[in-house]
Order: structure tokens, then C-alpha cells, then sequence
């Protein structure tokens, strides 16, 4: 089951050394329910302080966020996987792939059931015994992701997952999200840094200005689906990188000299 995000005129403020800060200023976003939004912009904008704020773990000034489930019930079930694996080193990859369902009060057969089927989605099936340190970058971020679905999240939240990575394993795993998304089209809210990635993976991708953030602009991706890494090779992938650069340097440009508190032009 997926679900509708709607952002509206949200603001967020908090206070420094050199007093009050506007992170985010008249933030309008809706994702739609299956849609793969990908969320991008220059450091400091607060791509991930909204990721929060949607997450609910978050508090905002102002606005007003709203999460519908696509049957009208309650506030729809959400889940988050950070940059960091966030993983339990003494429990195994089974128990914390299951840890959010024992949480829930599932009973241990069932949760256990529903773990090994998630591991197996995500091709970690036989390393269901071992420990987080036995396992790679890559694997250990399978896990963190296999812990989310195994809840069955009408919302996953997503906060540069991959960035950790070397790229090769971040360019194989950014397929293996693409085929896991593929098989229930939960909602996803992704943020990355990665501008080429954010094309890969999404159907819309949403431009943060810097800070205060707000959302500048939003990319339709014409890419067809299943996608695959050769469409990196593509005259149209190339080209919606380039169009969405265009505004992006900007941004990053005003954000450098907010941080070097240079004004010039």
C-alpha cells in the first residue's frame, strides 16, 4: 500500500551563536502515491531536516505536512533508512531485519518468516546468520534496507543511503533499489547529493535552493522503467543531468558564499 505526501508552505527556524537561522522557508511538495521522488540541492539547504519533518521525527514552524493512505485510513506507516547502517552489532542480520516487527508485537515465527523473505528479496538469504561487521558496505546497507520493507511502510524515507559506498557498489546498488522498488511501488522520498543518481532513480526530481531551502524547481524524468545502468550511456539521460546542472550550480554557488560569508556575485 502506498500513499500521498502533501508539503505546504512548511518553514523551519532555529537559533545559532549569531542568532536566528531560516533553514527552510515556503516549502510546497506533493508526492504521489508509488512515486519515486527524488530530493536534491546544494549541502545546508535542509533537504534532510525535511526528510525528518515528514518522517515525524521533526518538528516545523510553520505549514503544514499530511500523509494520506490511499484507503483514507489512519496516518499511513512510515520507515527510514539513513546514510549511516544504524545496525545492531550484536544482534544477526536475521534479528534486525526483524527488529522493527518484534517492536510491533509480532510473534517471533512470523516476524522471522518475514525477515528471511526480505533478506532473500534483497539476495542476503544465506548470510541471515551472520553479524553486521561480517559484512560488506554494500550488504549492510541491503540490510538497512531490507529492514525497512520487512515492515511494510506505505512511505519509505530515504536519506543518501548510498552516499557511504564506492561507486561501483553504489552504481549496482542503486539497481538492486531500483529492482526492490520495482515489486511494490512503495512511496519513496530519496535524498541524495548525487545529481546523476537522482535522475537514475526517480520519476520526478525536486530542486532545493540554498538556505533558506525552499523548492526551486521540479524535473519530469521521461526515462521508460525498468531502468538499468546502461541509461547512463543515453543521449537523454546525459541530457536531463545537464538541465537540471544548469540550476543546480547556482544554488551551490549561493551556498558557498553563505558559508564563506562572501557576498559577491
Amino acid at each position: 500500500m502506498s500513499a500521498r505526501i502533501t508539503i505546504t508552505s512548511v518553514g523551519k527556524r532555529y537559533q545559532s551563536r549569531q542568532g536566528e537561522v531560516v533553514a527552510l522557508t515556503d516549502v510546497n511538495l506533493v508526492v504521489e502515491p508509488g512515486e519515486f521522488m527524488c530530493v536534491i540541492g546544494p549541502s545546508g539547504c535542509g533537504k534532510s531536516t525535511l526528510l525528518r519533518m515528514v518522517a515525524g521525527i521533526s518538528d516545523y514552524d510553520e505549514g503544514a505536512i499530511k500523509l494520506t493512505s490511499v484507503d483514507g485510513q489512519a496516518r499511513p506507516h512510515t520507515a527510514m533508512v539513513f546514510q549511516e547502517y544504524a545496525l545492531f552489532p550484536w544482534r544477526t542480520v536475521l534479528d534486525n531485519v526483524a527488529f522493527g516487527l518484534e517492536m510491533r508485537g509480532i510473534d517471533r515465527q512470523t516476524r522471522r518468516a518475514l525477515a528471511q523473505d526480505y533478506l532473500s528479496r534483497v539476495g542476503l538469504a544465506s548470510f541471515a546468520a551472520a553479524y553486521p561487521h561480517q559484512l560488506s558496505g554494500g550488504m549492510k546497507q541491503r540490510v538497512a534496507i531490507a529492514r525497512a520493507l520487512a515492515n511494510d511502510p506505505a512511505i519509505l524515507l530515504m536519506d543518501e543511503p548510498l552516499a557511504a559506498l564506492d561507486a561501483q557498489t553504489r552504481y549496482l546498488m542503486q539497481e538492486e533499489l531500483l529492482r526492490i522498488w520495482e515489486t511494490d511501488r512503495k512511496t519513496v522520498v530519496y535524498i541524495t547529493h548525487s545529481l546523476e543518481e537522482a535522475v537514475m532513480l526517480g520519476d520526478r526530481v525536486a530542486l532545493m535552493t540554498a538556505r533558506p531551502g525552499r523548492i526551486k524547481r521540479i524535473y519530469p524524468i521521461d526515462l521508460l522503467r525498468p531502468r538499468t545502468l546502461a541509461l547512463r550511456t543515453t543521449t537523454r539521460f546525459n541530457q536531463l543531468v545537464q538541465t537540471i546542472w544548469e540550476d543546480l550550480v547556482e544554488e551551490v554557488n549561493t551556498a558557498r558564499r553563505q558559508e564563506w560569508g562572501d557576498d559577491r556575485t
